[in-house]
This record gives C-alpha cells, sequence and structure tokens, in this order.
C-alpha cells in the first residue's frame, strides 16, 4: 500500500533527526493518510479513497465535485 493521497498526491518527504548532540540521520515523514468511503453525489455511489487527513477537511469544506470531475476523467482510480 503506498503512502500516498489518491486526491492531493501528498506522499512521503525526507529529513533529518536531530539528537541532543545535534547529530542529524535521516528518516522519512510518514502523511497521515486514512481510508474514507465517501458519497458522491454526482456519481450517485459511494467511493473508497485512501486520503490525507487535510484532503478529508477540504472535501468536507468545498464538497464532492472535484473528485467526480476526477473519476470521470481517470486521474483517480476506484473500484
Amino acid at each position: 500500500m503506498s503512502r500516498k493521497c489518491q486526491v492531493s498526491g501528498v506522499g512521503p518527504i525526507t529529513g533529518n533527526s536531530i539528537s541532543h548532540a545535534h547529530n542529524k540521520t535521516k528518516r522519512r515523514f510518514l502523511p497521515n493518510i486514512q481510508k474514507k468511503k465517501i458519497w458522491i453525489q454526482e456519481l450517485n455511489r459511494f467511493v473508497t479513497l485512501k486520503l490525507s487527513t487535510s484532503e478529508i477537511r477540504n472535501i468536507s469544506k468545498n464538497g464532492t465535485a472535484h473528485i467526480a470531475k476526477m473519476i470521470r476523467e481517470g486521474q483517480i482510480h476506484v473500484r
């Protein structure tokens, strides 16, 4: 399972862990990805997507029209 948001494309980024002695080691910062079942009015069905929590907030604020458009254009693959 890739840790990538299907709508916004947010994925892992890299950076450094810094100890108290200021030693730096590489690490990955993983996005907060959740599996969410959403009713899409335009398609008249439920769709299960892997979304970042920030994208879940955007969908609840702005609606699902943008997701329906992406599904119709084939940018999001759903089963």
